[in-house]
């Protein structure tokens, strides 16, 4: 698979919300995420990891409002998305995030992701 079709599949399987699938058929099984400097647990290894933190983030939304995520940039081994999810979490604050998500390639596989957000 191409970079370029890495980066427009994962793109569509964002857009419904179904990262699990991005993981499961677009990731290494050994890719690695990187949140931001000063997050616990700021990175994770391994689909099976990526998809329980997921899940785990996830499981705190009563409600999605709004997913959004942009058309990829690809450059070299790279491609960027940026993202933005409106939820309403189960204690009842809503909240809005916006972040870039930075994907490597090697292979036709995704082996990191990093996101970038504002922290405060």
């Amino acid at each position: 698979m191409t970079i370029e079709a890495v980066a427009n599949r994962l793109v569509e399987i964002c857009r419904v919300g179904n990262w699990n699938d991005a993981y499961r058929e677009l990731f290494a099984p050994d890719a690695k995420a990187y949140e931001m400097e000063g997050v616990p647990n700021r990175m994770t290894e391994g689909v099976d990891a990526l998809i329980a933190k997921g899940e785990a983030h996830a499981g705190n939304w009563e409600t999605v409002h709004e997913i959004v995520v942009s058309d990829p940039l690809v450059f070299g081994n790279f491609f960027s998305v940026g993202m933005r999810i409106d939820v309403t979490r189960k204690d009842g604050v809503r909240e809005l995030a916006e972040e870039m998500c930075i994907y490597e390639v090697k292979e036709g596989k995704v082996i990191a992701e990093r996101f970038f957000y504002s922290m405060g």
